[in-house]
Order: C-alpha cells, then sequence, then structure tokens
C-alpha cells in the first residue's frame, strides 16, 4: 500500500477496464442534486471518474470538468468518450487549492485506506472554493475489509464518517442519505451518499 492507494484494487481496475467501459453508473439522483446546487457554468473536478459517463452529463450540462481516475485503462476509455484528456491521478496527489465549485467522487473514496481518509478529504476541502460542494458516496459498514475480487474497502458507518470529514476542514452543512444496491461483486449492500459545503459563498 502506498500513500492512500491499495495496490491490489488498483491492480483489479487496471486489469477490468473494459468491464467497466461497459457499466454505466446512475446517471440522475444524487448527480442531478448535486449539480443543481453549483453556479452554472461552475469548475467541476471529478475523481475516480471510470469511464466518463458521469462527466459527460456534466459537459453536457455546461460544466467545466476535470475528469480524474487512478487507473490509466480507465482514464483513457474516458478520454475516448470524452474526446478530450482525462488525468491519472491518485487521490493523495490533489493539490489544488480553492479551485473547484465542486467535487465529485462516486463510489471511489470507499477504497481509500482508513487511516489515510481523513487527508484525502483535507485535501478536497483545500481543493474546494469557498463555499463549494462536495459528493462523495461509500458502502457502509464497521470496518474495513476486501470483496471477492480483492478490492479493499473503509467500510465506514455514518458515525465514523462524520468524524473523518470533521477532521479534514470545517463545513457549513453536511448531509448524508442512504440508498441500497450492488456493485460489481452483486452482493447487496447500503450506500452512504455524503454531500458537504465548505464555508463561504461563490
Amino acid at each position: 500500500m502506498s500513500g492512500a492507494v491499495d495496490q491490489d484494487t488498483l491492480r483489479f481496475y487496471q486489469g477490468h477496464a473494459d468491464s467497466y467501459e461497459g457499466r454505466k453508473p446512475p446517471l440522475a439522483g444524487p448527480l442531478t442534486t448535486f449539480l443543481e446546487a453549483l453556479p452554472p457554468g461552475g469548475k467541476i473536478l471529478e475523481l475516480g471518474c471510470g469511464a466518463g459517463y458521469q462527466a459527460e452529463v456534466m459537459l453536457q450540462a455546461g460544466f467545466d470538468v476535470h475528469a480524474t481516475d487512478g487507473s490509466p485503462e480507465l482514464a483513457a476509455k474516458a478520454a475516448q468518450r470524452l474526446g478530450r484528456p482525462v488525468a491519472t491521478m491518485l487521490f493523495h496527489e490533489l493539490d489544488a487549492v480553492d479551485a473547484y465549485d465542486g467535487v465529485w467522487a462516486y463510489a471511489c473514496l470507499l477504497h481509500v485506506p482508513r487511516s489515510e481518509l481523513s487527508a484525502v478529504l483535507a485535501r478536497v476541502w483545500r481543493a474546494l472554493k469557498p463555499g463549494g460542494v462536495f459528493y462523495a458516496s461509500f458502502k457502509s459498514g464497521e470496518g474495513e475489509g476486501r470483496d471477492k475480487f480483492s478490492r479493499y474497502y473503509n467500510y465506514p458507518s455514518e458515525l465514523w464518517l462524520r468524524e473523518r470529514y470533521a477532521e479534514a476542514g470545517r463545513w457549513s452543512s453536511l448531509v448524508v442519505g442512504t440508498s441500497e444496491g450492488k456493485g460489481f461483486d452483486q452482493e447487496a449492500a447500503e450506500f452512504l451518499h455524503v454531500t458537504a459545503r465548505k464555508p463561504g459563498q461563490f
């Protein structure tokens, strides 16, 4: 493991880029709510963009999108879909300051080692402009573990997650919702959807 990256998990995504290209994440629901909270044409950072489906919706809605993924293979798939460069970036490499109106992290920060999540969330906090909005989703649980593909998950409870966000920075609001669903492993899971806003205004 090296700096907010679990190598077995990263290798999984590098080796399954073609499979993930065919998996379309939700293009409404939390994404619609997130975009409605941003100023028109606002600048968005997407972490873990996968094959670029959600970034495509953001771009079509007129937003300035900086899509990134930790897997070079998936970043290439996304770049092909979007017709623009997609950066290969690991979470702990984020070093922007007051740069984005929104940060979107759908089902990706759930792979950050529990001991490093606060530090990654702090990087997101710094990257947001005052008043910026941050969405992330996690598979809920009571402690870290791996799925049948050996992917690492931090499996947070809502309380544990709220504590990590509080360590990362001060938020003017932090809302946690839940949903039921299945991931790539087809196992039923509860998901936590966290939307937080940095103090200030656009």
